[in-house]
């Protein structure tokens, strides 16, 4: 009977010590000691995941090697006496100090092996689907075709480079595939633009003056997605001096546009101008018109269509909406690691198109709404009406829609684009989004147990995605990035989660070595492009122990509620 209580009050120190804060991120042990591991509550509580945070390794290991060292000493005996039981007492701690030991010395090269698989990833940059040309600086270097967009800022048109034959471009309506799409089993595809591979947005400027200085500074969040060369050397003098400033501009990514070539010029009479948008242009083209004489114009690849226009006449299959889903939240992680929001994602702001195998490659463009100072990052300080909270209202996250403008007051934007996508993916699996109208949900006021359930042939992991990341609270929302890994984890790492649900961390890190010689084989061969390269390329380069661990937690946490549910 006194070793038994010795042992458990070997184990009530071991205790104390987490609870003194000193190994919390030890959680996954102390589960152990608690004989439980990941217990979550009834299905009504809100449970977060247990983290680990690598940057803290050293302290903790630290703490350890000091409290083994005064266990050696004899430091904790002469506290207590030297007694047998006394010295069961410390057997059992120093055993568990052991333990905990080993499961940091497996964190360590866990980190280890995140960070030697994310800097060699890291070296391998997206290429540009298009080649590099040095000209295009001019409205006159370009073919103008048909116009193929039009928003509330701006138009966009097909356009191609001087040596390019223009006719007819081959690309069918909608109406066609719709048409299609009925008569044949498969899912119909949108043949590539490939007589006008570019596309032209012209601006529409009615309050920015004709200056290109004027021009540049009051247009100059689309400039985001430019490329290195995308101004000409005055362009980028005109930003850097009295009259500008420069925006951040994200490097290139798979899910995010960029724009070739920006500059001014004069408002030209393109295609449908008159009939489409006659009160945007100058008095001197429509006498009645409001326009300036002088606008932006950005160059860019053309896609076959918007994510709105696909959805309208296709029904993505299961694998494919979720890695419809998975770009868009790469694309959204890639602009917060860059201290950008966009601010105004909806389905117009997608473009799209396929990747050999026919999987639909997703674009996140538009980026006249976006939050890209460099002095706030995603912080931005909300002193008025008068500061603009970004595009589209009805995407606007709860801690965005609900915010009050006053002295101090900051709007975090570092979870709202997120938001947006978990209201995109009911449109992607085929469901309205339910927070238009007339749904009636709005992003200010909604509950969380009024949202809508996907079809029931939606992957359950992603419908555990969306539910997390359309909650309220942002704080209990996973970020863009944790989000992303459980949908990885999802498609390519279900032996590696069942692996970790037997606590073998090492194993962890096998899988991603694995999968990383997997990825850099496979990118030697023909399919290295596609759209499922692409995104295990994305994964690999941003890996992180603490966000995947964040994303194990929550699919566990998703796998014991879903066996709740059903018991």
């Amino acid at each position: 009977m006194s070793v038994k209580h010795a042992v458990s009050r070997g184990m009530e120190l071991g205790r104390s010590v987490f609870q003194l804060g000193l190994l919390k991120p030890a959680a996954r042990l102390a589960a152990k000691f608690r004989g439980e591991r990941l217990r979550v509550g009834p299905p009504s509580r809100t449970v977060q995941p247990q983290t680990f945070l690598p940057a803290r390794y050293r302290y903790y290991r630290m703490s350890l090697s000091g409290l083994a060292a005064q266990l050696q000493s004899g430091g904790f005996r002469r506290l207590v006496g030297g007694s047998p039981r006394n010295r069961v007492v410390f057997l059992a701690f120093g055993v568990g100090l052991g333990l905990i030991e080993q499961q940091f010395e497996d964190d360590r090269k866990s980190v280890a092996a995140c960070q030697q698989i994310q800097a060699l990833f890291k070296k391998k940059k997206f290429e540009t689907p298009l080649k590099s040309f040095v000209s295009g600086y001019k409205l006159e270097d370009y073919v103008i075709g048909k116009q193929i967009g039009k928003g509330c800022n701006a138009a966009v048109y097909e356009a191609a480079a001087p040596f390019a034959v223009p006719r007819e471009s081959e690309k069918c309506s909608l109406v066609e595939l719709k048409s299609n799409s009925n008569e044949q089993s498969a899912s119909p595809q949108f043949p590539y633009p490939t007589i006008y591979p570019l596309a032209v947005k012209m601006m529409w400027n009615m309050g920015a003056g004709s200056s290109s200085e004027a021009i540049l500074n009051s247009m100059s969040q689309e400039l985001v997605p430019a490329t290195p060369h995308a101004l000409k050397q005055e362009g980028e003098l005109s930003l850097n001096g009295h009259f500008g400033w420069v925006p951040k501009t994200v490097p290139a990514h798979p899910n995010v546009i960029r724009v070739y070539r920006a500059f001014t010029a004069d408002v030209a009479l393109l295609p449908g101008a008159v009939e489409e948008y006659p009160d945007v242009l100058p008095t001197r083209l429509n006498p009645m018109g409001v326009g300036n004489n002088r606008t932006l114009f950005l160059v860019m690849k053309n896609y076959p269509c918007t994510l709105r226009q696909y959805l309208q006449v296709c029904t993505p299959a299961r694998k494919d909406g979720t890695l419809m889903a998975l770009q868009l939240l790469e694309g959204v992680d890639h602009l917060c690691r860059q201290g950008i929001a966009h601010r105004d994602l909806k389905s117009d702001n997608i473009l799209l198109e396929f990747d050999s195998g026919g999987c639909p490659r997703l674009v996140i463009t538009d980026f006249g709404c976006c939050l890209a100072d460099k002095n706030c990052g995603l912080q931005l300080p909300y002193n008025g009406r008068w500061v603009s909270r970004g595009g589209n209202a009805c995407l606007m996250a709860p801690e965005v829609a609900t915010a009050t403008p006053g002295p101090g007051v900051v709007i975090d934007y570092s979870k709202a684009d997120a938001w947006a996508v978990g209201s995109i993916c009911y449109e992607i699996f085929g469901e309205p989004n339910p927070f238009y109208c007339p749904h009636g949900l709005e992003g200010r006021s909604y509950q969380e147990t009024q949202l809508p359930t996907l079809p029931t042939n939606t992957p359950t992991d992603v419908q555990l995605v969306v539910r997390l990341l359309l909650r309220r609270n942002p704080k209990k929302r996973p970020s863009a990035r944790v989000a992303a890994n459980m949908l990885h984890l999802s498609l390519w790492g279900r032996r590696a989660l069942a692996t970790l649900d037997r606590a073998k961390l090492s194993e962890l890190a096998d899988w991603l070595l694995c999968q990383s010689a997997f990825v850099l084989l496979n990118g030697r061969g023909p399919s290295g492009s596609s759209v499922e390269a692409d995104l295990q390329r994305c994964f690999l380069s941003n890996i992180d122990l603490e966000d995947l661990r964040t994303a194990i937690g929550f699919l566990v946490y998703g796998q014991q509620l879903s066996s709740a549910v059903t018991l």
